[in-house]
């Protein structure tokens, strides 16, 4: 009951921060569209953050295609809402607009996770049955592909790229999802599947020893990740109302490992940290033009050799704020 109660004021107090920050709660005041289009962006990429960090840094294994599960959730929602959205809408016009958009969203993002864990699944099971780099491999070239074939598509724009898609995610959207990835996450990590992801990462031979089918716990692993993936392109693509396939190659898929290798693989709230640090850096070097991407660099490479492990390593962030408390030692027994 507590955590139903939490989850509503949860939800409460983003609609309410997403009207007070685009000016509906206080007439006269919002934040500059740049601001919050950056926050937004940074939600999105926690999303995607949190779930790559699930099979790279729980289960141990190394995949860099992450962005083309979510250029499948990004085109697949975006076709959803232009081809049905009025019938959709037409199905639900006893509730207010609003209300409208909200089913309409929920349905294309419920699709898209599902085309990006069918992804996933196909990707994952002729891959995950063989030890070393085969995921990476497999999962790079995976990338590319779904990127040409999309190209090759006129039904979603072609070269030209999606557009005519309905603004219908926006900063409260974002970070519902966002805060239901690190729900979800964090109760696998915590559980019995988690301690198992655990064990294979930290020795897949051993845990093969005692029982465990690592194939199914990495496939598993793997769709999760994909899906949450998809969530995360298709409220890309209706947040920015245009969508294309440069926003999906391979250097996406390696921003995205470069923010959990910042916050740390095995930490949730590691993901977090780094995610946002990616797009402050990128953004905040952005007034140095030519000279960002060495700046950033650099600030990378210091980053690395300060804190190799990453800004928590298998840490979470409460765990430096918890109290240590001091174990007085037990006294030997007294003989006789």
């Amino acid at each position: 009951m507590k955590g139903f109660v939490l989850a509503i004021v949860f939800v409460a107090v983003l609609f309410l921060g997403n009207a007070f920050l685009t000016g509906g709660l206080v007439p006269g005041f919002s934040v500059s569209p740049y601001f919050l289009q950056v926050v937004s962006l940074a939600g999105i990429n926690i999303i995607l953050a949190v779930s790559l960090n699930l099979i790279n840094g729980f289960t141990g294994q190394f995949s860099i295609g992450h962005a083309g599960f979510m250029a499948i959730g990004a085109y697949v929602s975006a076709y959803v809402t232009a081809a049905f959205g009025d019938r959709i809408r037409g199905a639900v016009g006893m509730l207010p607009p609003a209300f409208q958009n909200s089913v309409l969203l929920l349905i294309a993002l419920g699709i898209a996770a599902a085309c990006a864990a069918v992804a996933g699944f196909l990707v994952g099971v002729p891959s995950l049955r063989l030890r070393g780099d085969y995921l990476a491999i497999v999962t790079l070239g995976f990338g590319e592909i779904i990127r040409v074939f999309i190209l090759n598509i006129d039904a979603v724009g072609g070269a030209r790229g999606f557009s005519g898609i309905p603004r219908l995610a926006n900063f409260a959207w974002i970070y519902l999802f966002a805060g239901a990835t690190i729900l979800v996450v964090s109760r696998i990590v915590r559980s019995s599947f988690g301690r198992t992801l655990v064990a294979i990462r930290e020795d897949e031979i051993a845990a093969e020893a005692m029982g465990v089918n690592t194939t199914r716990a990495k496939v598993i692993s793997f769709v999760v990740s994909s899906a949450m993936a998809g969530v995360a392109g298709g409220l890309f693509a209706h947040y920015l109302m245009y969508v294309h396939t440069n926003s999906f190659t391979f250097i996406k898929s390696f921003e995205i490992i470069i923010m959990i290798v910042i916050g740390g693989l095995g930490s949730i709230t590691g993901s977090v940290l780094g995610a946002v640090l990616y797009i402050v850096l990128t953004e905040g070097l952005r007034q140095f033009a030519q000279y960002r991407m060495v700046l950033f660099s650099l600030l990378l490479i210091v980053i690395m050799i300060v804190r190799p492990q990453g800004i928590l390593g298998h840490r979470e962030l409460r765990s430096f704020f918890a109290r240590r408390r001091r174990v007085e030692p037990v006294p030997p027994p007294v003989a006789g």
